[in-house]
């Protein structure tokens, strides 16, 4: 109950306004978003699927960095925040790292996973002051890569509690993908074929879709 009310009360609160990269957009103002964090953005359709719905409503203006990288965790991300993130001055960053932070070979505890991810955010406001800062909870893992992570929902449980500490937006994939799996197994798979990473259809789906309604950009038109 208090995880529903606190993603209630997150959503309704930035449903109210767009994310301030998005408008700048409508102002007519070029913006760059980087996207940080896992194999889930690095090779995740989701981030191809945004840009071009954000040159389809401010053709020209938003550029879209895939700053991601295959295997990482939160370790890798502060190490790399200057060449991978503040070296491209972005004017927005989305960051997710909890998926790889909950890997059991990382032995990476909770404590140090948020202590990463405040390091980041403290990093980025100090370099880049008016940078926006949003978290994103991706999708749950199953089978063997649960097996991997069987405290995942810890890990996403920090990004939810640091987003509200720090008035942060957070894009929460989570609750979307709980509901496919609640039709069983085959149906979460047609969308995560191995798992753990989404397809371009299930990004089409669940993620980019929920994106778009989160940072307050239209629908994509057609839809992806």
């Amino acid at each position: 109950m208090k995880l529903f009310l606190f993603l209630l009360t997150t959503l309704v609160a930035h449903a109210a306004e767009p994310a301030a990269f998005v408008t700048a957009l409508s102002a007519k103002r070029p913006q760059t978003l980087v996207t940080y964090g896992t194999s889930l953005t690095a090779g995740g359709a989701w981030v191809k699927q945004l840009q071009q719905a954000l040159d389809t409503q401010f053709p020209k203006l938003a550029t879209v960095v895939n700053s991601g990288q295959g295997a990482m965790w939160s370790d890798w991300g502060v190490k790399n925040l200057d060449a991978r993130v503040l070296a491209k001055k972005p004017d927005a960053v989305i960051l997710e790292f909890s998926i790889n932070d909950a890997y059991l070979p990382y032995a990476m505890p909770t404590a140090v996973s948020r202590q990463n991810l405040e390091t980041m955010i403290t990093r980025i406001r100090a370099a880049l002051p008016q940078c926006e800062i949003i978290l994103m909870v991706m999708n749950p893992p199953i089978g063997v890569h649960l097996e991997r992570r069987p405290k995942i929902a810890d890990y996403e449980q920090v990004y939810r509690d640091v987003a509200k500490e720090h008035s942060l937006r957070l894009i929460d994939h989570a609750p979307a993908w709980q509901a496919v799996l609640k039709k069983g197994d085959p149906e979460y798979l047609k969308l995560v074929p191995d798992g753990i990473h989404p397809n371009a259809a299930g990004c089409a789906a669940i993620i980019t879709p929920a994106i778009l309604r989160d940072l307050g950009l239209k629908p994509a038109s057609p839809p992806l």
